[in-house]
């Protein structure tokens, strides 16, 4: 039998693990590129990682948005595709707007597609990195700084990807974070995750 102070300590643990999971599991994934999470670690960003390979095939990649029910705005990318090289830093922009008479705050989730890039698909800014808010009426250019590592020139088994954004209407939690006002089901189908088994889940 565990003493009182043991079993209070073990629950503290176990609130500590719960509150810290969906951060610790986002990390994760941003740091591996699990699910189709485009890797945002700071270390792929040191100069010589950023050198276009000369010789390698370019990649096409796509620009997805889309917005939740739940959010009166209108979102687009400004380019449909652009081609870039393994280790050549990208520019590419898209805009928000909206179309309500109040101020929203929102968030946007991502992923890339197929999932085996995700690994080498690096976002250095991104407006997806923090909430934003948007005044009524308000509309916005949304900058992407990213490129494709350039170890992706010595796999190279996909030249065509996509990238998708999602917004969705912002909501604080019991812990006080913003997160997205949808359900679980809806974020995870935004995240690329949906095909995969979640843990609560009963199998």
């Amino acid at each position: 039998m565990l003493k009182s102070s043991h079993r209070f300590n073990l629950i503290l643990v176990s609130l500590g693990l719960s509150y810290a999971a969906v951060p610790l599991y986002r990390a994760f994934c941003s740091a591996t590129g699990f699910a189709g999470t485009p890797v945002t670690g700071k270390g792929l960003f040191a100069p010589e990682r950023l050198v276009p390979v000369e010789g390698a095939k370019r990649i096409k990649v796509h620009f997805n948005a889309d917005t939740s029910e739940a959010l009166p705005w209108s979102f687009i990318s400004q380019q449909k595709y652009i081609y870039v090289l393994p280790g050549e830093t990208a520019l590419a922009f898209y805009k928000v707007r909206n179309n309500s008479d109040k101020d929203i705050i929102g968030i946007a989730t991502y992923n890339v597609t197929p999932d085996k890039i995700a690994p080498y698909f690096a976002k250095v800014e991104c407006f997806c990195f923090e909430e934003q808010k948007l005044l009524a009426g308000e509309e916005v250019d949304l900058p992407l700084l990213f490129f494709i590592d350039k170890d992706y020139a010595d796999v190279g088994e996909v030249d065509d990807i996509v990238l998708s954004y999602t917004f969705f209407r912002a909501r604080r939690n019991k812990h006080g974070q913003l997160e997205p006002d949808a359900s679980q089901v809806e974020v995870d189908e935004s995240l690329g995750w949906s095909k995969y088994p979640r843990a609560d889940q009963n199998s």
